[in-house]
């Protein structure tokens, strides 16, 4: 089997010598990324603890990025930091199911931030952007991580300078000594802060996206990197769990597989949650889950080995619980960001539901996704069959569930009008037109 060093090379020259932007259909798909990213980290500047991180990043970390949304501006570093906690707050970003984790949450931080330090067009931060997008989605299905560590900050990590790698000039010589560089301090992160209720897990793709910009400075200034060190890596740390996957060749472009989240939560609950809400669309009452006496859900295993959080008491718990999304789904008739205030955390009616909800593993293909919920009351027991949902590449969120979900995140922080121009702006305007405008 060939080497993750010397393919990764191979990549990185391909990834260097292609035009992303070629092909309309890509571009479109790489500015709905980029939207809804932005998005979500809008809606996050929102929350308390991301604002007053920023706000304390500004004091030793000040410089002239200003990021709509966050009240402070901070150095390119920060910024991304800044961004990339924020944009992973509500739970409600991308992701790419065959890598098992967010490229995109990763590329998209760093390649913001120095694009509105720089003054770049709009053309090199969404080229930076899908190359890291796609050095990140192809390590992360090759290199799979440990039982008991969480996806971010770990191969996201390599999209994450791949992108700063880009946007700061570097040769594909010098990108892919970044990334070996990368590999030799690649974060361990824990899965235990979701089980324990501490968000510090949030923090795992804002270290990444940080990161990923000064190690691309150093390889730019002269620092040198071992070859070899992707599998050193994957080798010690992660015991090459992914070995004998076979990975996506140049020229495929994983951007157009990737999904865009319809609700705010980790995509595994979504089959279940989806399900939920066709049940309750069918109900003539809005109280019609006051009738329920049983909820059970087959989900693939994968769901029940990263979102069987039960009786989940803090925001980041319900956001990875599949009985919390079912009964929120089924009493709130939505699963948005306000699905985890405090007081619907501590709804008497949420909670009886997610009580009764009991989990069970479906007999699946490794990469068939689907969730089948039994919703039992007096009358009867309905059977729900839940694939296909909106965001999987078959069913993508575009249009004006796309817009939808982003004014509703946008608006509430920055304003209705400022949002449309916004929103405007990324979807349409030239690719010559410099990223601070379009974020302004």
């Amino acid at each position: 089997m060939t080497s993750i060093s010397h393919w990764m090379r191979d990549t990185v020259t391909w990834l260097w010598a292609a035009d992303p932007l070629s092909a309309r259909e890509r571009e479109l798909k790489l500015r709905a990324l980029f939207l809804d990213t932005l998005g979500c980290a809008i809606a996050g500047f929102g929350k308390m603890e991301v604002a007053n991180t920023a706000a304390r990043l500004a004091h030793t970390d000040p410089g002239t990025v200003s990021l709509p949304g966050c009240a402070v501006p901070l150095s390119a570093s920060g910024a991304a930091y800044a961004f990339a906690l924020a944009a992973c707050w509500d739970e409600a970003c991308e992701g790419l199911a065959r890598a098992h984790g967010r490229p995109g949450l990763h590329a998209i931080p760093p390649a913001l931030a120095l694009g509105i330090a720089n003054g770049t067009p709009l053309r090199e931060v969404l080229t930076a952007a899908v190359r890291g997008y796609e050095i990140g989605g192809r390590l992360g299905e090759r290199m799979r991580i440990r039982p008991g560590m969480h996806v971010d900050g770990t191969w996201g990590a390599f999209g994450a300078v791949t992108a700063a790698a880009s946007m700061l000039g570097l040769s594909s010589a010098q990108a892919y000594a970044s990334l070996e560089a990368m590999a030799c301090q690649l974060p361990y992160s824990l899965y235990l802060p979701i089980a324990e209720g501490a968000n510090v897990r949030n923090t795992y793709v804002a270290e990444a996206a940080a990161r990923g910009i000064r190690i691309a400075h150093t390889i730019a200034a002269g620092i040198t990197a071992p070859q070899g060190a992707l599998d050193d890596v994957d080798a010690r740390a992660l015991g090459e769990a992914g070995k004998g996957v076979a990975h996506a060749p140049d020229g495929e472009w994983l951007i157009e597989q990737g999904y865009l989240k319809p609700f705010a939560a980790v995509r595994h609950v979504h089959y279940g949650a989806a399900a939920a809400l066709e049940w309750r669309s069918g109900q003539t009452s809005a109280d019609a889950f006051r009738e329920i006496n049983s909820l059970g859900l087959d989900v693939y295993p994968e769901a029940l080995t990263y979102c069987g959080n039960r009786d989940p008491q803090r925001a980041i718990q319900a956001q990875f619980s599949l009985s919390y999304g079912i009964a929120a789904a089924l009493v709130l008739g939505d699963l948005g960001p306000g699905a985890y205030e405090p007081e619907n955390l501590c709804s008497e009616d949420i909670r009886r539901l997610e009580a009764l909800v009991v989990l069970r593993p479906l007999t699946v293909r490794s990469d068939e996704r689907k969730a089948i919920l039994h919703v039992g009351t007096s009358a009867k027991t309905h059977v729900i069959t839940s694939e296909n949902v909106p965001g999987d590449t078959a069913n993508p969120l575009t249009g004006a569930a796309l817009t939808e979900k982003f004014q509703r995140y946008v608006a509430p922080i920055i304003g209705t009008t400022r949002a449309a121009t916004m929103l405007d702006a990324v979807m349409h305007a030239s690719l010559d037109t410099p990223v601070r405008d379009i974020v302004a």
